[in-house]
């Protein structure tokens, strides 16, 4: 056998064990991220349960409820109470 051959049967055996192997794997992975950042940016953003979860919504700070009736009495009787004289 002359070095010719024996290199490239070397290289071949290269090709079969690392470089189709990787060479799916980055395939297969890349298809997957692909898909994954277009469900992620047409429909996944819009769901309010994974804004939730990855922290996308702000939760608005809830406001006191308005005075109700028997509150705002007793407020303006505390208030002429506590004023001086």
């Amino acid at each position: 056998m002359d070095s010719s051959s024996s290199s490239s049967s070397y290289l071949n055996y290269l090709n079969f064990l690392l470089f189709r192997p990787l060479l799916s794997i980055f395939f297969v992975l890349s298809f997957i991220i692909l898909w994954w950042l277009l469900a992620w940016k047409l429909v996944l953003v819009h769901v309010p349960l994974v804004q939730e979860i990855f922290g996308l919504k702000k939760k608005r700070a809830k406001s006191k409820p308005p005075p109700r009736r028997f509150s705002r009495y007793y407020n303006s009787i505390n208030a002429h109470d506590s004023s001086p004289q």
